[in-house]
């Protein structure tokens, strides 16, 4: 509910107040009348300066009733001015049909006041003058009130933007880390497991190539270590932790996942124009898919760079990649490209896997 500009009440109380206690001194004097009135204008202050936990109904009323209470006190007639006031709160209390249909009955009460109380009013300057400027203080309040009610949404409509705009962009954040865990972690933990099992086939046959093995798979968990500490510590844009170089780093990921009853080829054409992240990524997801997945024992990583942008291939002779498809590492390159305005296509069959992913510059 639309909250009431709280230092309109007070300024027009503060004013009443001081004209009827000018009045007083200069007239007729301070008495008890005088007193009672502005008792009531501080009531009708500390009224209006919280916020109390009964039905809106209540306190609008109580404030009315203080509100006839005051103008009974007052000898001054400034009083009369107040009743601006019940429009404009009923306008936030109750809606704007009911406050104009305040504004209205205060408009009619003092014409019927003047009536029964002042016999010939309406031939009567001053009093034509009041009726006129009390009307024109209504439609004023009733204006200002609905610009407060407009603002107020308003800024609650921003506020729910911002923070649907917050929500989506923590969202997007997780999201980023996540596929940034699935991509690279997981990755290396892959290759760690296909070292270490070389390693142990190797151990009694081969030594050194056994060896070697446990060597590569101390660089994959060295390397995966480096690339969590990159992730926390930048926690920006994906640009900001591309490898240096495309085709070194592929080349650093076939030399580690190679060997053993599996061979991987790898063949780089063309001028690389700048670090891609997007394909390092996408290698990594293929390779891990073709290792984990389709038991594959013949992989082609392909790279080829022209005037357009990047295109990398991998294809490998496994069995398919059966329900790993629809998981979350495709789900994840797949936004990674379209961020980057590329393509991506993978076809799976019994005969093998192909994943394709094009990139501009």
């Amino acid at each position: 509910m639309p909250r009431p500009v709280p230092w309109i009440p007070a300024v027009l109380y503060g004013a009443v107040l001081a004209g009827g206690l000018y009045y007083a001194v200069t007239g007729p004097g301070f008495d008890v009348r005088t007193a009672g009135f502005a008792a009531l204008l501080c009531a009708l202050g500390v009224l209006d300066g919280r916020t109390w936990r009964v039905p809106v109904g209540g306190v609008f009323a109580l404030r009315a009733a203080l509100l006839c209470a005051v103008a009974a006190l007052d000898v001054s007639g400034l009083s009369r001015v107040l009743f601006v006031l019940v429009p404009f709160l009923g306008f936030f209390a109750f809606g704007p049909g009911v406050g104009v249909a305040l504004g209205a009955g205060c408009v009619v009460l003092l014409a019927g006041g003047f009536t029964v109380w002042v016999p010939g009013w309406a031939v009567r300057a001053e009093y034509i003058s009041d009726l006129l400027m009390f009307a024109l203080g209504v439609v004023l309040a009733l204006a200002m009130a609905a610009v407060a009610v407009r603002e107020q949404r308003a800024r609650g409509q921003l506020e729910g933007t911002l923070a649907e705009v917050a929500q989506l962009s923590a969202a997007r954040e997780r999201n980023r880390l996540a596929r940034e865990i699935h991509d690279s972690l997981g990755h290396h933990l892959t290759a760690i497991g296909i070292q270490l099992e070389k390693a142990e086939a190797f151990a009694a046959l081969d030594p050194a190539a056994s060896a070697q093995a446990v060597s590569h798979a101390r660089w994959s968990a060295n390397r995966a270590l480096d690339e969590v500490r990159a992730s926390v510590r930048t926690l920006g844009p994906e640009s900001e932790s591309e490898p240096v170089g495309l085709s070194r780093a592929l080349a650093g990921l076939v030399h580690h996942l190679d060997g053993g009853t599996r061979r991987i080829s790898l063949d780089v054409s063309g001028t690389e124009r700048r670090p891609l992240l997007v394909l390092y990524r996408a290698a990594q997801e293929g390779l891990t898919n073709a290792c984990r997945h389709s038991g594959a024992t013949e992989i082609g990583v392909t790279v080829r760079y022209d005037e357009a942008g990047a295109r990398l291939c991998v294809t490998d002779n496994g069995g398919g990649l059966g329900g790993a498809e629809e998981g979350f590492g495709l789900t994840g390159l797949r936004e990674r490209v379209r961020l980057a305005e590329g393509t991506v296509d993978v076809s799976s069959s019994e005969r093998g896997t192909v994943l394709v992913v094009g990139v501009p510059w």
